[in-house]
């Protein structure tokens, strides 16, 4: 069974930016030492990404904050990070999930059995929904999502997104 490593949005932006919050920050740590604990060939990155049309988008209308814009300071992932995922995957996504990324582990799965875990930010949107998303592709597959490498909008938000993903059977660490 081949574990990998879904890094999802450790960006500028999510981290100490538009959006960044003091959980956020807290976690990097953790994360940097998850990543430790996984061969490169066993990692996924995504990167949030917005065009500059942002706030004209559904998105932008309900979240009018400008944020991780291809080619900003902002939507970059941040330098400790980017350096630790150096030859790394990264898949930009535009929006919360990656269709890209259930894809691309789908067709993975054809070839060797897969199990995954899932860290980064925000706990109560792109976590949440990679992982749903995942869950929904390939159902028999074992996801995990490690709380403590994770951080929501809020804490609160946090707390029931992990509710979630428990009661979605998503393993919760």
């Amino acid at each position: 069974m081949r574990k990998l490593l879904l890094v999802i949005d450790m960006q500028k932006d999510f981290i100490d930016g538009s959006l960044g919050t003091k959980e956020a920050v807290e976690i990097v740590d953790c994360v940097l030492a998850k990543i430790a604990q996984y061969p490169k060939e066993n990692m996924i990155a995504t990167r949030d990404t917005h065009e500059e049309n942002y706030l004209e988008t559904q998105e932008g209308t309900h979240l009018p904050v400008m944020h991780c814009v291809r080619g900003t300071e902002g939507w970059e992932l941040d330098k400790r990070i980017a350096q630790a995922l150096e030859g790394v995957r990264i898949i930009d996504k535009p929006t919360f999930g990656s269709i890209e990324l259930a894809d691309l582990l789908y067709n993975e799965s054809k070839k060797e059995a897969l199990e995954v875990e899932l860290v980064g930010l925000c706990t109560d949107i792109c976590v949440v929904s990679n992982a749903i998303l995942l869950k929904a592709k390939l159902p028999e597959m074992k996801i995990t999502v490690d709380s403590a490498c994770c951080a929501g909008v809020t804490p609160e938000t946090h707390r029931a997104a992990l509710t979630t993903l428990a009661m979605c059977q998503i393993t919760v660490k």
